[in-house]
């Protein structure tokens, strides 16, 4: 017979250490950190020989991150144009504003993937995938997370704007 009550202990407890992992810093700079106290001339500056800025890079993980979610919680999900739709085409944001409200947004849609999690079955494949899991969206989404904070980490080391 399946101990429900130890199965239950375990998906709190995993749910637990992906929230640790989505939200980083547990092993490596967390995506806040990596951004804290950039100055707004920094942001679509592209250092030699890197094909990103810290701007496109942060937009880049708001635009994966939301399709992600939205993979997630809608059986309607339309998929992107890989790569043209995860990817801003300028290297500077408009204003500070707009980097603003994509980092606000990564907040938010962070917390709704979180919510997913504490509510959803992290096993059962997606009606609407190929065999994709909540489980597996959420290491896919603390992965492609991290990989690109490390690269917002190398840009400001090659700017000299990191501590």
């Amino acid at each position: 017979m399946v101990n429900v009550i130890a199965m239950q202990n375990d998906n709190q407890s995993l749910i637990a250490e992906l929230e640790k992992l989505l939200k980083g810093g547990t092993a490596h700079v967390g995506f806040e950190d990596a951004i804290a106290d950039l100055p707004e001339a920094l942001l679509g500056q592209t250092p030699e020989n890197l094909p990103y800025s810290i701007w496109q890079l942060v937009e880049h993980i708001r635009i994966a991150q939301a399709d992600m979610l939205d993979f997630s919680r809608n059986p309607q999900y339309k998929a992107l144009n890989w790569p043209d739709d995860y990817w801003p085409k300028e290297p500077a944001p408009i204003d500070k504003a707009a980097f603003d409200r994509s980092v606000q947004a990564i907040g938010e849609d962070l917390d709704a993937f979180i919510q997913l999690l504490r509510q959803g079955d992290l096993y059962t494949p997606f009606l609407h995938g190929e065999g994709q899991t909540l489980l597996r969206e959420a290491l896919q989404l603390a992965d492609h997370t991290a990989y690109h904070v490390a690269e917002i980490v190398v840009i400001r080391r090659l700017l000299d704007v990191w501590r």
